[in-house]
């Protein structure tokens, strides 16, 4: 029976999925350590075998690491990363590119379409499912906005860089963006005033107070190293106006809570309907959902009044599987993909 892993490689997470006869098992994640050197990501492969065993099995690898600022340059950190992955599973890794998978050497010698492209192997699966839609993947750190129709992924862009200047790579998500990122003002007793240029807090602080953060949806240390339950995030949102919690009732800060989310979700609306527009989208295209924030996708449909689908939905999957395989679409797609 065929064997196969999906490996997606970032810098906050490794993130692996076990497919067998095209049917997803199980999905890990894995964070990497906190370090200032490109061992962190040795040390969380090295974590990973223990998932895979040393079966045979073929291996399909997508990346995001790369940019991990540990490397000089994004074409050091593929070559690094190519290497790790060689070393940790030997000549069946096949790394996704752009343009199909490639191996070892033909990663590295096509860099530009093998770094950060685990986006466009989710958004490839999807394409084999649905005849046109958008995907809309909402992370713990960036939101992807990709359209694709007659069976391919049609992004303009090809690299972060060009995809942030098409609105189809938001780089920011649901758990590590700093609050300041997201608005520059808010409301409090109701009157507009600034918000610290500080990262006081985070939007995973945000999410808890509006209740739409899975419990384990951020292994990350808070802003100012306190505990993540609602008295603690509203203190760090109080922050971000200068205030402390107890200059309001609680009410007040889930409010504000509440303002920052709807914030993002805009920022998310106003890039996708201007891809859906360029693409000239069905109106019935749906909005495929994936990652640890795709409560956010959800919204999104509403607002567009679009169908919306579960990434889970398009890959053959154990009920057990279901939630893993919608955070991680990546590893999920390249695994079935493979």
């Amino acid at each position: 029976m065929p064997l196969s892993f999906g490996w997606d490689l970032g810098g906050v997470n490794l993130k692996l999925a076990q497919a067998q006869d095209g049917r997803i098992l199980s999905v890990a994640q894995i964070p990497c350590p906190a370090l200032t050197e490109p061992r962190k990501f040795d040390r969380a492969v090295e974590e990973a075998q223990v998932f895979v065993g040393g079966r045979n099995a073929t291996h399909a690898i997508t990346m995001t690491g790369e940019l991990s600022d540990v490397f000089a340059n994004r074409y050091e950190g593929v070559a690094y990363l190519v290497a790790l992955m060689r070393q940790a599973v030997g000549e069946s890794a096949r790394f996704y590119s752009l343009d199909g998978f490639v191996d070892a050497h033909g990663a590295v010698a096509d860099w530009q379409n093998v770094a950060s492209a685990n986006w466009h192997a989710s958004a490839a699966l999807a394409a084999t499912v649905e005849d046109s839609g958008l995907l809309v993947d909402v992370g713990t750190t960036t939101t992807d906005i990709i359209p694709f129709k007659d069976g391919r992924a049609c992004a303009v862009g090809r690299n972060d860089g060009d995809r942030l200047t098409e609105g189809e790579l938001i780089y920011r998500g649901v758990v590590r963006t700093p609050v300041m990122a997201v608005a520059g003002q808010a409301p409090f007793r109701g009157r507009m005033q600034g918000l610290a240029a500080e990262r006081f807090a985070t939007m995973a602080d945000v999410y808890r107070l509006t209740g739409e953060l899975p419990d384990d949806a951020d292994p990350f240390a808070t802003a100012d190293n306190r505990s993540k339950d609602l008295d603690d995030s509203a203190a760090r949102l109080a922050r971000m106006l200068g205030r402390d919690a107890d200059d309001a009732y609680f009410v007040a800060w889930q409010a504000l809570a509440h303002f920052l989310a709807r914030r993002l979700l805009d920022q998310v609306e106003a890039d996708a309907r201007a891809v859906i527009e360029r693409e000239a989208l069905n109106p019935k295209a749906q909005i495929v959902g994936a990652g640890c924030g795709r409560f956010l996708a959800v919204a999104l449909a509403e607002r567009l009044g679009r169908p919306y689908r579960d990434f889970a939905d398009l890959i053959p999957c154990s009920d057990t599987a279901r939630e893993m395989v919608s955070r991680c679409a990546p590893a999920s797609a390249v695994a079935q993909l493979a």
